[in-house]
């Protein structure tokens, strides 16, 4: 028995040890093709739009300011954009959007700061600065992302336009612009049970790359008749995702979202007293709704939440960012989440070959296998926009590190609504211990740990016994 245990850890560390060194090498690949894809975007950008496209890999200037408009990141806090508008306000920026260390990015920076170095011509004033800041009589240092001023600046250019031009890497079939047919630009709302009958509201919100059919096409059909006569029911297209509007000049912030689900489902429905199920990065988005309106919320069912606890000293969206991401080839969704997380370019291209030809995917999907798979998480996999996909992952996930704690301290403090928490024990994207992790936070929470499922399998394939234990969850919340 000792030696099957210590063969067993040899075999562990040996393996972590190819696997380290396989996805050196890979990344480091990876690294170099992005950095020449940018280029090759670039180029077919201005030759098919007639303009240059901001992207993040240039590096962030000093200062940028047009017309009072300033976008700063202080070091070590909160990345923010002020401006002048009425129509945007306040906006958090996740650094991970423009600064995410590789190889390349590190040799391009030193080579860019030597090159900096040799052109000083007064290094006096240099020292002179430095000094200040060293003495307190400078506050803080800014540095500027030139990238996301040019994006807001556009946004504000076009404050008359209500449905911007698709990029041409970005599909535009009906089923993914149809939200352009609508005068108002609103979320994709599927809703079920009657309004004079029902009692109480039910807020489904789906995860990352996603749509409401996550939702519809498993959850709704099961729902006893008593359940659906009692609740009426809503599941969203995030913004950006599914049938949504994809504005091709947002940032997809944490307030965007949240001002989209309120102006497309709350108000307009005039949704008083609800119930919030949410999947993975749907999460975030139901601490922050929860947070927002504390008395309204009457339970709140959280599904493989992305929480991870940042460590004091750390900064928190490269943190997370590193365990979400974690730049391995093995497993094999921590490698698409690397990819996706890390690499701007390689990502879009990921899009503009999958996204871009989805009706085409689709076609071969159902040829092969004849018609007996149904096609609703493909499609909410397909149905989005590069930029929607990009900017919702680093300013939702990684973005919000600094928030969460806030907000699960919120709910802990003034919400007293029933918190359970659903999590596949073979969840590989999001560990099990994110879950336990929001129980420390929130001690009355309930941990429910489904052996066998994983991130996806945790709704799909038991969806009859999730639909039961929904409506007790909600019935316990009602009588309670």
């Amino acid at each position: 028995m000792a030696a099957m245990g210590k063969t067993k850890t040899v075999l562990i560390v040996t393996g972590r040890v190819i696997n380290e060194a396989v996805s050196f090498i890979v990344f480091s690949f990876l690294d170099l093709l992005d950095f020449l894809l940018c280029f090759v975007y670039k180029l077919a950008d201005f030759f098919i739009e007639a303009e240059w496209k901001p992207c993040y890999c240039s590096s962030g200037k000093e200062a940028i300011t047009c017309s009072g408009k300033i976008l700063v990141s202080e070091q070590g806090g909160s990345k923010i954009v002020c401006l002048s508008s009425s129509k945007l306000q306040l906006e958090e920026i996740s650094d991970t959007l423009y600064t995410r260390p590789s190889l390349v990015s590190e040799v391009s920076s030193l080579t860019v700061t030597e090159l900096k170095r040799l052109k000083v011509a007064d290094r006096t004033t240099i020292v002179q600065s430095c000094e200040k800041i060293k003495k307190g009589t400078v506050r803080s240092s800014f540095t500027v992302n030139s990238t996301i001023v040019e994006m807001l600046q556009g946004k504000i250019g076009r404050h008359g336009q209500l449905h911007p031009i698709p990029r041409w890497s970005d599909c535009n079939c009906r089923f993914c612009t149809s939200w352009t047919s609508s005068s108002k630009e609103t979320l994709f709302v599927r809703a079920e049970g009657r309004k004079e009958k029902a009692r109480e509201d039910v807020l489904f919100i789906h995860g990352f790359i996603s749509s409401s059919a996550f939702w519809t096409e498993t959850l709704f059909p099961n729902f006893s008749s008593v359940a659906k006569s009692t609740y009426r029911l809503f599941a969203i297209d995030l913004l950006g995702f599914g049938r949504s509007p994809k504005p091709t000049d947002s940032l997809y912030t944490l307030r965007e979202h949240v001002d989209m689900i309120e102006r497309s489902v709350l108000e307009p429905n005039k949704v008083k007293s609800f119930h919030i199920v949410a999947h993975s990065l749907g999460c975030i988005l139901a601490l922050a709704l929860a947070v927002k309106h504390p008395a309204c919320v009457k339970s709140l069912t959280l599904l493989a939440p992305p929480y991870f606890p940042v460590p004091k000293g750390e900064q928190g969206a490269q943190y997370v960012m590193r365990r979400l991401a974690p730049r391995r080839v093995w497993p094999l969704i921590a490698f698409g989440a690397s990819t996706a997380c890390w690499y701007e370019h390689i990502s879009r291209t990921i899009c503009l070959l999958i996204c871009k030809n989805h009706r085409l995917w689709e076609f071969l999907t159902k040829l092969v296998t004849r018609n007996r798979m149904r096609t609703f998480l493909l499609e909410g996999f397909f149905c989005h926009t590069h930029n929607a996909a990009w900017h919702t992952l680093h300013n939702i996930i990684c973005g919000t590190a600094s928030k969460i704690d806030a907000y699960m301290d919120a709910v802990r403090e003034q919400l007293k609504c029933e918190v359970t928490i659903f999590h596949g024990k073979d969840d590989e994207l999001i560990p099990v211990e994110c879950s336990y992790n929001v129980q420390t936070r929130i001690p009355r929470a309930r941990v429910k740990v489904i052996e066998k499922k994983d991130h996806i399998t945790i709704v799909v394939g038991r969806q009859k016994a999730f639909a039961r234990e929904l409506e007790e969850i909600w019935r316990n919340s009602s009588s309670g």
